[in-house]
């Protein structure tokens, strides 16, 4: 089984499943837009959807605005300090919801639900903000419009998801079940439900059948050609910079795991694509490492080296516990294991084995985590490495972190650009293959070779396999 570092806020099973969401990345600039026409109710609409955070703690990141040009904005941000506005804003604020509440955990998904019901007669309930099905009523700045005033979706106005305007203020994580509903104040229930067997978990159902007014619409994000499909039968939103590979099936309904931004202080890289690409910083050697910990079963993920320095000295392996400082490279620690570049050892405690051959840049790395048996297998481009003889491991109970987290590093004070794919992968493959259970998309198959001398089925590393043993 495995853990998360953070609450994952999805469930395995659910009647309804969301299959896809849509990778946004703040360095492309990549957003939808959309012009819209006359509204169905300009004092009224809700707007539903579902996020994974990318970038957190950075600069401000916009997830909606309906904004007409030279004139009002009503808007969905999270700002440097990772706190949640809900704003109407015409030369100066008109309508204010500023959570006290942060949003930094980059393993979860959240359901977001906001609405703006002017004609309301309660100023109290103008401007509504839900999160996993409740409603946020602490905040740091509570502020409401005027009863009847005009939101900005009028006729003429356009929205944007993913950014405040052109090329301003990106929003960098994954979007889900984007739903506009024009002219109606909903609650939650119209977009989710409480699990039965886990009464704590938010989660969704199908949304198809809601009224979404004149300029409503409703992103799916299943048509990997067309990810600005309007489900509803509407108009498509028109895309910037988001291509077919920004499909992702990282979702509320089967959360994959990603790298970790969090532990990122020692390292300090750069992280973009969702979390799945870093760029390590040329001055410290050091390690990062994923949002899901394991403590049993059969788990694979992949890692390609897409850039490194001459002297070609990067890891890629697990750890047992998070990163220490910046001086500590993968394979240092005796809970820590490391595949190496330049000549193709392992490296545990500080120490190199003879184990298989070098990789370099363009070179696709298959790690095989048996915690089974409490081996460790690699292979380079779909072979695995040493004849299939595995790598003893520590069981995971009796290191520091009590799981072992997905892992890639740099040493020798050098930089090098890891994109890592839990069968989530943010780079074109040639083939895909899923898992014996059909998650995951990864470039060989998790279930190809042979494992000291025996066939083993490895799995994609996400919740709907959380509990299976792999075999």
């Amino acid at each position: 089984m495995a853990f998360l570092i953070g609450g994952a806020n999805s469930a395995a099973d659910t009647a309804f499943s969301v299959a896809n969401s849509c990778r946004f990345n703040k360095t492309d600039n990549a957003y939808h837009s959309k012009s819209l026409g006359a509204p169905t109710d300009a004092d009224k609409f809700t707007i539903s959807f579902w996020m994974k955070l990318g970038l957190v703690s950075s600069t401000v990141r916009t997830i909606f605005n309906i904004a007409v040009s030279g004139g009002a904005n009503t808007f969905l941000q999270l700002t440097a300090a990772d706190l949640m506005v809900f704003g109407r804003y015409d030369s100066g604020y008109q309508g204010n919801l500023t959570t006290n509440q942060v949003f930094r955990d980059p393993s979860a998904w959240y359901s977001i639900i906001v609405v703006y019901d002017s004609g309301n007669a309660t100023a109290g309930n103008r401007m509504r903000l839900y999160v996993n099905g409740t409603e946020v009523t602490s905040f740091g700045t509570d502020t409401n419009p005027t009863q009847d005033l005009d939101s900005s979706n009028i006729d003429g106005a356009t929205i944007f998801v993913g950014a405040y305007g052109d090329d301003d203020e990106e929003f960098d994580g994954y979007l889900a079940e984007f739903c506009f509903i024009d002219g109606l104040a909903l609650t939650p229930s119209s977009f989710g439900e409480f699990n039965e067997d886990s009464p704590n978990i938010w989660q969704p159902i199908d949304v198809s059948g809601l009224t979404f007014g004149n300029n409503g619409f409703y992103l799916d994000f299943e048509d990997s050609a067309n990810l600005g499909n309007d489900k509803n039968g509407g108009t498509d939103l028109g895309e910037t910079n988001i291509a077919a590979v920004d499909q992702a099936v990282d979702s509320p309904s089967n959360n994959f795991a990603t790298m970790n931004i969090l532990d990122n202080y020692y390292g300090a890289g750069t992280f973009t694509e969702g979390n799945l690409k870093i760029v390590t910083l040329s001055s410290d050697y050091t390690y990062y490492t994923g949002t899901i910990g394991l403590t049993a079963g059969l788990w694979y993920f992949e890692a390609k080296l897409t850039a490194t320095a001459d002297d070609n000295q990067v890891h890629v392996g697990i750890a047992g516990r998070v990163t220490q400082d910046a001086q500590h490279e993968l394979g240092h620690y005796n809970d820590t294991y490391a595949y190496y570049s330049a000549d193709g050892d392992s490296r545990t405690n500080d120490g190199d084995t003879s184990y298989g051959t070098g990789f370099d840049t363009g070179d696709i790395l298959g790690v095989y985590i048996d915690l089974s048996a409490n081996k460790l297998y690699f292979a380079k481009n779909g072979t695995v490495q040493n004849s299939g003889t595995g790598i003893s491991i520590t069981a995971p109970a009796s290191v520091t972190a009590g799981a072992y987290f997905p892992a890639v590093g740099d040493w020798a004070n050098q930089s090098a650009t890891w994109e890592v794919n839990f069968g989530n992968p943010s780079f074109s493959l040639s083939s895909a293959v899923a898992d014996k259970n059909g998650y995951g998309s990864f470039e060989y198959n998790p279930s190809s070779g042979t494992f000291d001398s025996a066939s083993k089925d490895f799995l994609a590393i996400c919740t709907k396999n959380l509990g299976s043993d792999g075999g």
